[in-house]
């Protein structure tokens, strides 16, 4: 009997549809999309809720690809509890009818499609022989960035720090990384990743080589930062230039010039300026959600078709 009805994925039916070597591409995608004015986004609303000092974030975005909307929630306290920091749905809808498609897990998504559009970043502004990667971080996000960007550079050496330092050495022995201090780590590297769950900075320019590229993924609220000012006099990229300048504390308390959206790199409209020294500043937009989230859906719409094809089959048999 054919299944009509919206689709419902949790994390590990999410995780059977998501390859992370088709997101960069998507992502890619999505983000010329949005600089070229083809989606409807608006920034991300956030709730306050404290305590326990939890945020609860509502994206919704309407893309050439699909209509949709995330509800993420972020709960720094929950790493005390063995929880996952961030937590996420996402409801996709049919945008000529309004009807439900699927609803489905988002934390995944969330993590993979930050990685994949830092891949995407790091593929257009790194140089192209960079072979030291600096990690200052060891959650989650730092994980899924090894992982995404190994598919756009050739890295002979992986640096990790972390607040913790247990924390860098495990996750070094898992990456087969090196744990060392954050300068360390940084100095010398062709590309460095800031994904930590700091309030303060936690880079210093004065650190960084010149014509590196650096993924700054964490402090996505507008008194937050993981850069510090010497590094935000570098040439800096954002996905988006509406929400860098409402949510982005690297750029607000800084005062940092935006040079343009990746979107528009992406696109040829401006150039990468890929020898110089370059920061993206990703705070994640709600059209990379809904581009992963089509993903998922088509593949798991493609096998559910594909099942109900074979069991009337049998029926017929």
């Amino acid at each position: 009997m054919k299944s009509d009805g919206p689709l419902h994925l949790d994390e590990q039916k999410v995780r059977k549809h998501l390859q992370i070597e088709k997101l960069i591409p998507a992502m890619e995608k999505a983000l010329i999309d949005f600089s070229a004015g083809k989606v409807t986004q608006p920034v991300r609303s956030v709730i306050t809720v404290d305590p326990p000092g939890g945020f609860f974030g509502m994206m919704p975005a309407l893309t050439p690809d699909g209509l949709g909307i995330k509800i993420v929630t972020f709960y720094a306290t929950n790493a005390e509890r063995g929880l996952p920091t961030h937590m996420a749905t996402i409801f996709l809808v049919d945008p000529e009818t309004g009807a439900p498609l699927a609803v489905m897990d988002g934390r995944l998504i969330t993590e993979m499609r930050t990685a994949a559009v830092s891949a995407a970043a790091t593929k257009l502004l790194a140089s192209s022989s960079a072979k030291v990667l600096a990690i200052l971080g060891s959650g989650v996000q730092a994980r899924s960035h090894v992982e995404a960007l190994r598919l756009v550079r050739n890295f002979e050496e992986i640096r990790v720090w972390s607040p913790t330092r247990e924390h860098a050495k495990r996750f070094a022995k898992e990456i087969d990384a090196k744990a060392m201090p954050a300068e360390d780590a940084v100095r010398d590297a062709d590309v460095v990743v800031t994904a930590t769950n700091s309030k303060t900075s936690v880079l210093e320019g004065a650190w960084l080589k010149p014509g590196c590229h650096v993924n700054a993924v964490g402090a996505c609220r507008p008194n937050w930062r993981e850069l510090d000012d010497d590094t935000m006099t570098n040439v800096v990229f954002v996905d988006s230039r509406e929400a860098a300048m409402k949510e982005s504390g690297d750029i607000i308390l800084s005062g940092a010039k935006i040079f343009a959206e990746l979107g528009e790199v992406l696109a040829g409209k401006v150039p990468s300026r890929a020898s110089e020294t370059t920061i993206f500043k990703s705070l994640g937009m709600a059209v990379e959600d809904i581009a992963a989230a089509m993903l998922v859906n088509r593949s798991a719409k493609n096998n559910r078709e594909r099942k109900e094809s074979g069991n009337n089959s049998d029926m017929k048999n």
